[in-house]
């Protein structure tokens, strides 16, 4: 799987070393700070949001990538949505329904931890949870084709295309995890008690299907790649790594919009800086 965006200025390296981890660290603290700077003022501007999508294999880090890349954003500027099962409520609207109502208001980032490509991923591996969308042309398993996945990811890209035309800034993010690795932090999950939580037997279950997983992928990100709303195939078994390339693209992508810059004073209360000043120290 070929990564669709490259960030320039970011060296993969071959060893994970404590060096390497260190500077990457040092730079993403740096990114943080000029990310919250430019989400200040695309809150201030008013015409801009941006919706991160984050999709990955269990345990390629998502949750610690929300957290380290996000530290340093205003609250009020960034709200994280993580998709679980459907709902019955949500079982009952088109596929698209709960993620159209969870997309962040104008001047905020809005952070999809999973997203609405499990329904071309997850449900492709497992077509039977199509069934409980109770959709009129869908009477078995045997209706869910090709045609039928790539037609929802033909929904997909009107669906972002229009949120884009609507300023909305769309990226979206493969953590693109090796099953070597997996096996590593499942393994970490069972032999470190505190982490022992945060394993499932269901994640054995779904290892056994790494392969068909990663055809999936591959055939919606290859279907869902735009310039409006680009993948980035990130190597994620370097998490401080992986987070800098992330928040580099964030960066990159808030830059890149020029028009995004916090409003003045008008006129008329700029010339009144000085006696409102005096007004109050005289308090």
């Amino acid at each position: 799987m070929k990564n669709y965006k490259v960030q320039g200025n970011i060296k993969l390296q071959g060893s994970v070393t404590k060096e390497v981890i260190e500077k990457a660290q040092k730079k993403l603290e740096k990114l943080r700070k000029k990310i919250s700077k430019r989400q200040d003022a695309m809150y201030a501007h008013g015409k801009y949001s941006m919706l991160v999508c984050l999709q990955g294999m269990d345990t390629s880090g998502k949750d610690s990538l929300i957290r380290e890349v996000f530290k340093d954003v205003n609250a009020r500027g960034v709200v994280v949505y993580s998709f679980k099962v459907p709902t019955e409520k949500e079982l009952k609207h088109d596929f698209l329904w709960r993620h159209l109502i969870a997309l962040p208001e104008r001047g905020k980032i809005g952070v999809f931890n999973r997203t609405h490509y499990e329904n071309v991923l997850v449900t492709r591996v497992h077509p039977e949870y199509i069934l409980g969308e109770n959709i009129p042309s869908i009477k078995s398993v045997d209706d869910l084709d090709d045609t039928f996945y790539h037609n929802r990811m033909d929904a997909i890209n009107n669906f972002e295309k229009h949120i884009s035309d609507n300023g909305m800034i769309v990226l979206k993010f493969f953590l693109n995890l090796s099953k070597d690795e997996q096996k590593n932090r499942l393994l970490r999950r069972l032999n470190i008690e505190e982490k022992n939580w945060k394993f499932s037997p269901g994640d054995l279950k779904e290892r056994k299907l790494w392969d068909k997983y990663q055809d999936c992928y591959e055939d919606a990100i290859n279907r869902t790649n735009k310039d409006h709303a680009p993948w980035y195939v990130v190597p994620a078994d370097d998490k401080p790594t992986a987070r800098l390339i992330v928040a580099q693209a964030i960066y990159d992508a808030l830059k890149a919009h020029d028009d995004i810059e916090e409003p003045r004073l008008p006129a008329k209360y700029q010339a009144e800086i000085e006696n409102y000043k005096k007004e109050l120290n005289d308090e």
